[in-house]
């Protein structure tokens, strides 16, 4: 990022920061409506971002990637202590698994067609085995 002269004080526009994290201004204003961002107004009401929003925006994106919603995000970026954020954690991490082993067992049994000399899948014994144990309801 580019560095500011100091009669901006190191602030950024709403567009300057965009184009740092390569989104579109109205992603932050979005952001900003759910309470994600708080940017401060100069005198004529435009937004000025500070170097600690654009740690908040990099943030965001991490927690993006990581699969994370935004209503999570802004439960943790305001979780009152990190018992609060631990929780917040734990439930995403539980969840996650639960899409990675839903996804593991698809790779599975696409591996397992892959490798399937059977003219109609459904006739390998192996892939039935693998279907049937993907059909049935998971023990309370």
């Amino acid at each position: 990022m580019r560095s500011r002269d100091s009669a901006t004080g190191g602030q950024l526009t709403i567009g300057e920061l965009a184009a740092h994290f390569g989104l579109a201004p109205h992603v932050l204003r979005h952001w900003e409506a759910m309470g994600l961002l708080d940017p401060v107004r100069n005198t004529a009401g435009h937004r000025r971002y500070h170097p600690a929003d654009v740690t908040r925006v990099a943030v965001i994106l991490r927690a993006k990637e990581a699969g994370l919603g935004l209503e999570t995000i802004r439960a943790l970026v305001s979780a009152g202590g990190l018992g609060t954020r631990r929780g917040i954690l734990r439930r995403e991490a539980g969840i996650l698994r639960a899409r990675i082993a839903a996804a593991q067992a698809s790779l599975e049994r696409i591996e397992c067609a892959l490798g399937c000399g059977h003219e109609d899948i459904t006739r390998c014994p192996h892939y039935r085995r693998l279907s049937a144990r993907a059909t049935r309801p998971s023990s309370p």
